[in-house]
Parts: structure tokens; sequence; C-alpha cells
């Protein structure tokens, strides 16, 4: 049995003993889908996504979904709906079989298919050829992880900034999982140095950092427009570039075909990503304007895919409890610290 194995099967093992069932399932599951075969996994996948989108209370979805779709809520059609979650489910079956993908007899043809699906990679080699730190923001949209994989090919690694989930079991599973495809992770929270410190050090060494980029964690985020509304953000990478000088890029990241012919008759998935010429604003220290002008580059990709936009929670303004949002403006004023 391999290491990994061997640490999947103590986790489960943690999960089950603590009757985090929950987790204990997630954990079952990763282990039975990274199993499938390729056709039945994206059949899985498919078959999953028009469940959820029949019984799932689709409510906050088709909210979201409105917005790049520029059409009411009510317009939000079923075969929208279809389209999201089967997208969200194939992200989540690539996911459970990425690590074996990736180190199998085909991870060479998995490279090169990757590597011609990228558009705007000369931006990131503009970048690194002058020596400068990268900031790429993304959306939780598409594949990321797969995208990553392509980024650890092509640049070597990069350090990326993941949600400390609950229970710690499901955490230690993700970092595992993403640090075997080569990623450097930090949660987000419970670091000895607080990690917008470490990755400040990982910019000015030349390094590369990727951040999603639309939902705000820390409750200290600004509002700005996004797909013409307002919604409060993150603001890390702004903070990031001001502090290191980093060239801060977006990308695109996003399914081929789309997820609801995955693995149809004849048809092979793939996955697309396009990387965007470099965001700049006339103050850097502009933390609200560099983040708006970040906000309005992913806003045109959501806008071109928006069903692989796997975002289930309220990320407008319009859609936050009140109570939450008046916090979070209370949060957000509180002085920042720099690293």
């Amino acid at each position: 049995m391999s290491t990994g194995a061997q640490g999947a099967g103590a986790r489960w093992r943690r999960a089950v003993a603590a009757r985090q069932w929950d987790a204990a399932a997630y954990l079952a599951g990763w282990a039975l889908v990274g199993a499938l075969p390729e056709r039945l996994a994206y059949r899985l996948a498919r078959w999953a996504g028009a469940v959820a989108a029949r019984r799932a209370d689709n409510t906050q979805l088709r909210k979201n979904l409105a917005r790049p779709l520029s059409v009411d809520p009510a317009q939000v059609t079923q075969e929208d709906l279809r389209a999201a979650w089967q997208s969200y489910a194939r992200y989540w079956v690539e996911a459970f079989r990425l690590p074996r993908l990736v180190r199998g007899a085909e991870s060479g043809a998995l490279a090169a298919r990757l590597e011609r699906s990228i558009r705007g990679v000369e931006h990131l080699d503009a970048a690194r050829a002058a020596g400068r730190g990268v900031i790429i923001v993304l959306t939780h949209s598409g594949n990321w992880d797969m995208a990553g994989v392509w980024l650890v090919g092509h640049a070597g690694g990069f350090t990326t900034v993941a949600e400390r989930l609950r229970p710690e079991v499901l955490f230690d599973a993700f970092v595992d999982y993403r640090t075997s495809l080569g990623f450097e992770v930090l949660g987000h929270t419970g670091s000895a140095v607080p990690v917008m410190d470490t990755l400040a050090e990982r910019l000015r060494a030349g390094g590369i950092v990727c951040l999603l980029g639309e939902r705000d964690l820390s409750g200290r985020g600004v509002a700005v427009p996004l797909l013409g509304e307002t919604a409060h953000v993150p603001t890390g990478a702004a903070r990031l570039h001001r502090d290191t000088g980093a060239v801060v890029l977006t990308a695109d990241v996003f399914f081929t075909p789309p997820a609801t012919r995955a693995a149809g008759r004849g048809v092979r998935p793939g996955w697309g990503m396009e990387v965007r010429s470099p965001v700049e604003v006339a103050d850097p220290s502009d933390i609200t304007a560099m983040t708006a002008a970040i906000m309005a580059q992913l806003g045109e990709g959501l806008r071109r895919h928006p069903h692989d936009w796997h975002m289930l929670q309220p990320v407008f303004d319009a859609d936050v409890d009140q109570d939450r949002l008046a916090a979070r403006r209370a949060r957000a004023d509180v002085p920042e610290e720099r690293p």
C-alpha cells in the first residue's frame, strides 16, 4: 500500500472514530470515485449534476447565475441549473481522480493537453523573465486544481491559500492532496506566521502566488463592482501588489467542452485557461481601485463561462444578511496590518 493510501486510510479511521460522519463519507467517496474508469466517472458527474439541479435548494445558485447571465433569477432556466451543477460535479470527480492522472501512465499526455489549452501565457512568462513575483487571481471556476497542475509543470510551483475546513481531518486531506500535486498550501488562519507575511516573502523572492478572488473569508473585504452589482471581496492581491511590487494577473478557468457534454460519445473532457494582461492602476497604493480593476477582469471571465462558476454561497451585498453585512463593514474599517 502506498504512503498516500495509508494516509487516506488513517484519516478515514480518525473521522469514523470521532463520529465525523460527513467527513468519513467524503473521504470514502474520494477513494471510490478516484478508482473509477474515466468514462464511468464522468457519467457519474453528469448524473449527480442533473439530480442536484432537480432536487437541491437552488435559490442562491439562481441568484448567483443571474448576474453573469444578465437575467432575473426567475429567468435562470432548468438547463442553466443543470449545466452549473454538472460543471460543479465534474470538478469534484476530477479532484478525486487527479492524483492518479498526474502520476499515471498518461501523465505526459495530460501535460501536453494542458499546455495546448492555455492562452495568454506570455504575460506570465514576461513577468517571470523580468524577475518579478507574480500574483494570479482566479474565481471558483472550472478546475482550478488542474490549472495548478499546469502551472507546476510550466513554472515549477506556486503558493496558495486554503480555507481552514472543519473538521481538521478534512482540511488535512485537502492540504495533503494539493501538496501531492506540487502546490504549497497555507491555511488562511491558524499559522504561526501570518499568511500575508509568508505570501509577501514568496513574492519578493520571485515566486508565484495564486489566490481565489471573489469570496471574502476574512470579513475585511472592500465593496467594489462585480457583474454590475456591489460585492465585498478580498483585498489580499491588491495589498500584496502594493507591498511587494509583484505583477497581478487574472485567469479565467473553464471546461472544454461544457460539462453537459463531457464523456459523451466521442468526446474527451478538456480544460481551458486564459491569462489576461497585467492589472494596473494609476496609484498602486489605492487598494480599492486595484481590487476593483481585478474584479472587472474576473467579471469578464464569469460572463464568458457562467455555468462553470462554482459559487453556491452569497457573494453580492444584496444577497447577504444585513446584520452580517453591517458586521463586515465594521471589520473593514479596522486598520490593516502590513506584512
